[in-house]
């Protein structure tokens, strides 16, 4: 079995995404009314988690906050567009993984998860884990070596596959939400987790086997 195995969903679609749905989509309503306050309610209430997806793809705060921030505006700009078809939160995901995707290439980041990211995330997803499981007693220089293979690992991968790891494993987003996200099938997406995961556990074979 892959030490990648998926973590399994906390929630159903039915018990929160349709009633944040129907939230969602009544203050998109106002906002293309007219009612801009609406819309600083949408932010406060997805800034925390799209700052987070992009924090963990960028690997840099402040390029994370301004990726975040272009986000905003960009659906704020394009909120008509919104048809509803899938959860506000969906569609805003898209707008900031697109945007972050395409800085990743114009500025050819290649880092992904930080020092930082690796010690707060550590008991909220899978591979951290596993890595917290091969931690010593001298924990720094084990977390900084980890870093340099870590990434050393990731610079392989493309930034789609950096993104699909990170609303997998670090968002607990399904298939079906990343598939929507990324504008792909689900099928896509499972391949892009296959390979990804089947190369940093390559790579990382002596840290997590």
């Amino acid at each position: 079995m892959s030490v990648f195995k998926s973590i399994a969903s906390t929630f159903t679609s039915s018990e929160v995404i349709v009633p944040e749905r129907s939230e969602d989509f009544a203050l998109v309503e106002r906002v293309r009314a007219g009612d801009v306050a609406a819309f600083d309610q949408l932010v406060v209430k997805y800034r925390e988690r799209l700052f987070s997806v992009v924090y963990n793809i960028t690997s840099n705060k402040e390029d994370a906050s301004d990726i975040a921030q272009d986000a905003f505006i960009r659906a704020f700009r394009s909120i008509h567009r919104f048809k509803g078809n899938s959860a506000f939160y969906t569609w805003i995901y898209r707008i900031a993984v697109n945007t972050a995707i395409n800085f990743l290439r114009k500025n050819r980041l290649r880092r992904f998860f930080s020092l930082e990211t690796l010690t707060e995330e550590v008991s909220h997803n899978e591979l951290g884990n596993i890595l917290a499981s091969k931690m010593t007693s001298d924990k720094p220089t084990f977390l900084k070596e980890l870093q340099e293979k870590l990434n050393e690992a990731l610079q392989s991968l493309s930034p789609k596959h950096r993104t699909v790891i990170v609303l997998f494993e670090v968002e607990g987003l399904s298939h079906q939400e990343i598939a929507v996200i990324m504008k792909c099938s689900e099928g896509t997406v499972r391949s892009r987790l296959h390979y990804a995961k089947s190369e940093l556990q390559s790579k990382l074979k002596d840290y997590i086997h």
